[in-house]
């Protein structure tokens, strides 16, 4: 337990002010001073009275809030880290494998500022790897090499308890650490969202489990990270228009490796606008193509499942990939999304070509099983090299596969379709779709300039002799 018996006290502190005079307690552990001001005499002379009392019984003191251990809540009596184990494991069994990792990656800087002291026996970056890869890990924490239990045995021995969360000069310290970059800079604010959001989830654990008495976090606009502002409206600059699509995934098509079935999946994104872990689990099955002869070539989609690639160290299965529901659906939720000619088109032929039936996934990699991320960003990160000129490649033109889904639903939208149909395709919520694209949608300007017009003019005052 984070306390010591060595403490002594001084007088109480007098402090007259302008307006008013208060009175400050002081009292020293293991030499840190620890102090609490009171507006009145009395109340102070009551707080030293039952901290000198508690010494006398030979109750010890917390290190961490400098209070008897009596006055305290059972924080003190749970380390951080043993607290933080307890959460992610009750937490693995009905959470995604994302989510898992998410957790692990704020969990880990926390933890590292709730150090007594910081390693020097051990690499900084070892530390990081063995608490976000094993110590976070429910799966794998009991398979940690030699090297790396060493190093959580030290973090587990010099890990603060919960009762730091009660400080508010600790509460700032490690929150500034979990918003801050190695190098200093700030993390992105879609991070440091991530982490208020994973340490409300905590507290509200800890509140569970009589833990803690409160939520540490600050609230309101002065709240720590409450000045990261973000947005979710689509940056323009990232929409690709027709010609530089054709150019980009004709240059797929054309690869000598695994070009064409590489072209399938960019031609699904494009024209469908679907997510690139919903290309990926397509069934054969789900994908509603018209006779090749008939007069009307539309088709449809089907999406129930996604596959999202989290890593195999987060997955029950030990597969690179997930197997989940939609997003933001119920489970077994199913997705229609129309099927225009031109992917009719291609679709038709990949499933000819690869010689692919009901029950294979339509997308595969060349061995076979899910089509891998690494492959398609390589393949559209060099699509993007060779295609685009120097400046464009710079840019955020198209810059993640993503864009492509980004581009869709932007045409949808610009070519009249009605938001809400283009949210139930995309599997949005209506209010999300307008955030996200109202900025790219400019397919009505042209007659929102003349009604604007149309309204009349002030008269020139040159004209009318003024």
């Amino acid at each position: 337990m984070d306390t010591t018996y060595n403490v002594k006290f001084w007088k109480t502190g007098v402090n007259v002010g302008k307006r008013k005079t208060t009175y400050t307690v002081r009292w020293e552990l293991n030499g840190r001073e620890h102090r609490q001001t009171f507006v009145t005499a009395a109340l102070a002379e009551s707080f030293r009275a039952g901290l000198v009392s508690a010494a006398r019984k030979g109750e010890a003191f917390s290190l961490s809030t400098g209070l008897p251990v009596s006055h305290i809540s059972q924080a003190a009596g749970v380390t951080w880290y043993d607290f933080a184990i307890q959460f992610v494991d009750q937490l693995w069994g009905r959470t995604s494998a994302n989510n898992r990792r998410n957790v692990a990656k704020v969990l880990t800087p926390v933890t590292i500022a709730l150090l007594r002291s910081q390693p020097t026996a051990f690499k900084g970056v070892d530390v990081r790897r063995a608490l976000r890869e094993y110590a976070f890990n429910t799966l794998r924490r009991d398979q940690a090499p030699p090297e790396v239990a060493l190093i959580l045995r030290w973090v587990e021995r010099n890990s603060l308890t919960m009762a730091a969360w009660e400080d508010e000069g600790v509460v700032e310290t490690v929150l500034w650490a979990a918003g801050t970059k190695l190098d200093g800079t700030p993390v992105a604010a879609s991070s440091a969202r991530r982490t208020k959001r994973v340490l409300n989830v905590l507290f509200e654990y800890a509140l569970k489990k009589k833990v803690l008495k409160e939520n540490p976090l600050p609230k309101g606009k002065g709240a720590a990270g409450a000045a990261s502002k973000t947005s979710s409206a689509v940056d323009k600059r990232s929409l690709l228009n027709k010609e530089q699509a054709a150019k980009l995934i004709g240059w797929v098509y054309a690869r000598p490796r695994g070009g064409q079935r590489l072209h399938t999946f960019f031609a699904a994104m494009y024209y469908a606008g679907a997510r690139p872990e919903e290309v990926v689990a397509i069934d054969v099955g789900d994908v509603r193509l018209p006779d090749a002869d008939a007069d009307d070539q539309w088709g449809e989609l089907l999406l129930h499942t996604a596959h999202p690639e989290v890593g195999r160290q987060w997955t029950n299965t030990g597969e690179v990939r997930e197997q989940r529901g939609l997003k933001g659906r119920a489970a077994d939720d199913t997705r229609t999304v129309p099927c225009r000619p031109a992917l009719t088109r291609i679709l038709r032929a990949h499933i000819d070509k690869e010689g692919l039936k009901p029950g294979d996934l339509l997308m595969q990699g060349e061995k076979g099983g899910d089509l891998a991320g690494s492959v398609i960003r390589r393949a559209w990160r060099r699509a993007r090299k060779e295609v685009l000129t120097p400046y464009e490649f710079g840019s955020p033109l198209g810059r993640r596969v993503y864009d492509l889904r980004h581009t869709c639903l932007t045409n949808w939208l610009n070519a009249g379709v009605p938001a809400a149909t283009v949210a139930e395709w995309a599997g949005n919520s209506v209010p999300v779709l307008l955030a996200t694209y109202a900025r790219c949608i400019d397919g009505q300007l042209d007659d929102l300039k003349q009604r604007i017009e149309g309204a009349g003019e002030l008269p020139d005052p040159a004209a009318a002799g003024v």
